[in-house]
């Protein structure tokens, strides 16, 4: 979640109060916010000493997704609609005085679509910045650019003043040789393949590189008189950089995501239109895009939609009429009135500053916040149900116990691996259909999702080697494979698996695990050739790469069913034609000397997993 940091004395101004910590902090819980810092006692702390400090800062954490409360502009104005002090802003577009045809414009050339198709812009008259404002304004870009923007990939703001550039404006986009200008804090020129180099030691900048580094062409845009306002999303301008002294401020803003575009466009205008000579107005522009349509940036129009009491009463336990409701979204910033038409319909103009309310449940939980959770009435439910875990939660619990109970150590390492550990590692091929590989992963450790627990484990061997010897670890849980039987084409496994790490290979050890916990599961110990037992679990030799040679065996389960004398007959008949019944649940054997080498252990281990899958069906029974 965003921390947004507030001038503490700023902010109680605004609210038209002084807060001791312990009100505020009940003020902002009450709003669904969380104060996260007061940094008044170290300021206080840090004056004694003699030491320089700043003013108290208020550190609030916000909802991700509530966009308008990035700044103390926006959280300001939420908290004074919220305690009755205003009502709803109105943002409205201030039209020059020829209209339409007066309006700046910004032409997008077709080169455009090559990298960053979108634009949008917007002006801000006659603005009176302070210095905490003009600071605000800053901070709100980037918090606006590290959380919607995703890093400057969907979109990127820039601001100029406007009484230094001549409108129209062009957006282009041309080879980074055909780019030269003096960027922001600089005093000389550069080319746009110049100043990649540049801001590569630039700590604050180079995390952004990346964006256009690679494209044949990087998007500019130019003034009337051919000087360049800025080189998103890399770059402002030195020569139309925004100061105290700016009065008139032009925003403009490029993107990837047109649906986001719209919303930093909104948001953006709105936060710094109350310091315009006329608060909440914003003066629209004029983008023309390649295609010849045209588009006035940005939107603020009002969705309307309808909520209904019922709906509310029935969520929260209470029962509000219509008039009621709508006053409690008043405080919430939503602008609202009861229906002429139906008595339980309420109007609802949703503002531009909240892309939040999507859904009539949205509603329902501000009415809800206004009325405060604290005050909803307690009641029980309507009906009464009896809590039990699931089947293999259960076989789970079971597991982690009895391992426990004989010494060894639960581990819980990450459900994401690399490729290579979860296969070359481990000696095995991957066919193509049973790893579900991760689309875009953020680094190499994290390709695809586990198909076994082994790799985990031998993992925090390898961390632990320092550790006293034997080291012996399990764990419970799932792994995944592609199904394309199922909708979401995978399946979640549940498997147990252990590990025992020793200067002996230790076979018997994990043997000695699996006898413990089938005889926990109530499985018996069976022979393979005995094909009169109804139940059991036994293990024949295997050839398996990841094992010794020789040193490894299959677990074979033979789930239970009628008693019948035709029912041994049937599976000794199956058993003579080689395709028994009996499923293969699992392996045990000694590790491999080289599957030990690659996760860097130089002491022999031994390794037991099985899937708990097959049980899972006889303890249903059991609850049942």
């Amino acid at each position: 979640m965003p921390t947004v940091a507030c001038d503490k004395e700023e902010l109680f101004k605004r609210l038209e109060r002084v807060y001791s910590a312990q009100e505020f902090d009940h003020l902002l819980f009450e709003f669904g916010l969380e104060l996260d810092e007061d940094t008044t006692e170290e300021v206080e702390e840090a004056k004694k000493k003699g030491l320089p400090a700043e003013r108290p800062q208020l550190k609030i954490e916000v909802p991700a997704n509530r966009y308008d409360l990035l700044c103390i502009e926006g959280i300001a104005r939420a908290l004074r609609c919220f305690l009755g002090l205003d009502k709803p802003p109105q943002y409205k577009l201030a039209y020059p005085p020829g209209g339409e045809a007066d309006l700046i414009t910004t032409t997008v050339s077709k080169e455009t679509q090559q990298i960053r198709p979108f634009f949008a812009c917007a002006v801000l008259r006659n603005v009176k910045f302070t210095e905490r404002s003009y600071e605000s304004f800053i901070d709100l870009q980037d918090k606006l650019h590290q959380n919607l923007c995703r890093r400057r990939q969907f979109v990127a703001i820039g601001t100029h003043d406007l009484d230094t550039i001549q409108a129209p404006f062009r957006y282009e986009a041309r080879p980074p040789k055909d780019i030269k200008f003096v960027p922001l804090s600089k005093s000389q020129e550069y080319t746009a393949e110049e100043l990649m180099t540049v801001y590569e030691s630039e700590k604050h900048l180079a995390r952004y590189l990346h964006i256009v580094r690679d494209s044949p062409v990087y998007p500019i845009i130019y003034d009337q008189q051919d000087r360049v306002l800025s080189m998103p999303p890399i770059i402002n301008s030195e020569h139309s950089k925004i100061t105290l002294n700016t009065r008139n401020v032009f925003i403009d803003l490029t993107a990837t995501d047109e649906t986001k575009l719209g919303i930093v466009a909104n948001i953006i205008s709105t936060m710094f239109s109350e310091y315009c000579a006329e608060p909440y107005t914003i003066e629209p522009c004029k983008v023309v895009y390649p295609d010849g349509s045209v588009r006035i940036t940005p939107d603020l129009k009002y969705r309307t939609t309808l909520a209904h009491a019922s709906y509310v009463n029935s969520c929260a336990g209470l029962s509000l009429n219509a008039t009621e409701v709508a006053k409690l979204l008043d405080r919430m910033t939503l602008s609202s009135s009861a229906s002429p038409n139906d008595p339980d319909e309420i109007i609802v103009q949703i503002p531009p500053t909240r892309p939040d309310i999507l859904h009539e449940r949205d509603i329902m939980e501000d009415a809800a916040i206004a009325y405060g959770f604290n005050n909803l009435p307690d009641t029980f439910p309507a009906t009464s149900t009896v809590a039990q875990p699931l089947a293999i939660s259960k076989l789970s619990d079971i597991i982690r116990m009895e391992c426990a109970f004989d010494g060894w150590v639960e581990a819980l390492p990450l459900i994401l691996c690399s490729h290579e550990e979860n296969f070359e590692w481990l000696n095995r091929k991957d066919d193509g259909k049973t790893a579900v590989r991760i689309a875009n992963p953020k680094t190499l450790e994290f390709q695809v999702v586990r198909t076994s627990l082994l790799q985990g484990l031998l993992k925090t061997i390898r961390e632990n080697r320092s550790h006293p010897l034997p080291i012996r670890v399990f764990e419970t849980s799932d792994v995944v494979f592609k199904d394309t039987s199922l909708e979401r084409q995978a399946r979640n496994v549940r498997h147990a698996a252990a590990v025992w790490c020793n200067k002996t290979a230790g076979f018997e050890i994990v043997h000695g695990l699996l006898d413990r916990l089938m005889l926990m599961l109530e499985v018996p110990r069976i022979s393979s050739t005995d094909m009169k037992a109804i139940t059991g679990y036994y293990i024949k030799e295997r050839e398996d790469p990841t094992f010794f040679p020789g040193r490894a065996a299959t677990i074979y389960y033979r789930p239970p069913k009628e008693s019948s004398g035709l029912s041994a007959l049937k599976r000794t008949l199956k058993a003579a034609l080689n395709s028994p019944d009996d499923l293969e649940i699992g392996v045990l054997g000694i590790l491999h000397p080289s599957v030990l080498e690659k996760f860097e252990i130089s002491y022999p281990c031994s390794a037991l997993e099985f899937t708990l899958e097959p049980f899972k069906k006889e303890l249903q029974t059991v609850f049942a």
